[in-house]
């Protein structure tokens, strides 16, 4: 597939194959949101934790005798019903990673980017790179290639004034193409690829030989 090429102002320079296995998969939709809902879940610390009856620390003596009172009968305060009492049946630590077989993995992701290609939301440009670390550049370069929508920037390794200069954008992130995650893919209305990071993204996620 011919796919244009834009520089940094917006205009088309050139053109790139983008390799029919990565950009031209088929869509499966079902398989992407379980991609999704793997990454939601794995990034869970299910840390949380509440105190049963038997982990508070109360008196175990009977609150008040057993009859005369008038009162229904208690014999301790950490009762789940009173106040300060234990909690009944609730969250504690647990790991909330789901697992998902490699193939089924890689196969999300070439359907994400397919249909990213599919419905207009992927913008190669031949250089990302600036030689400052500057916000105001990087948020007039966006706003030549998207205008007023959110993009994800993907490029390589080592551009550290890049993503500094898009850390202070709202509505820009930057991603190593090494990194490429569905979740993020589908955060914002646009991906702007450079040709480099297309370079990485062809040899990881391209077929096996």
């Amino acid at each position: 597939m011919q796919y244009p090429v834009y520089n940094s102002a917006g205009n088309e320079v050139s053109q790139v194959e983008l390799p029919p296995d990565v950009f031209e998969a088929k869509i499966n939709v079902g398989l992407m949101h379980q991609a999704f809902v793997r990454q939601l879940a794995n990034a869970r610390q299910g840390s949380h934790s509440t105190l049963s009856r038997g982990e508070v620390r109360a008196t175990g003596a009977k609150w008040y005798r057993q009859k005369g009172t008038g009162r229904a009968r208690h014999g301790a305060q950490s009762a789940p019903i009173f106040v300060g009492g234990g909690l009944a049946f609730g969250p504690k630590p647990r790991d909330y990673s789901k697992r998902m077989p490699k193939k089924m993995r890689r196969s999300a992701i070439r359907s994400t980017l397919s249909a990213l290609v599919r419905d207009d939301q992927l913008m190669i440009v031949d250089d990302l790179s600036i030689d400052v670390p500057k916000t105001s550049v990087m948020r007039e370069m966006i706003s030549s290639l998207v205008g007023d929508q959110s993009a994800l920037l993907v490029v390589t390794a080592g551009q550290d004034a890049l993503r500094k200069g898009v850390s202070n954008l709202s509505n820009a992130h930057t991603l190593v193409a090494n990194y490429l995650n569905i979740r993020d893919l589908l955060k914002y209305d646009k991906v702007i690829m450079s040709l480099d990071a297309l370079e990485v993204v062809n040899s990881i996620w391209g077929k096996e030989g």
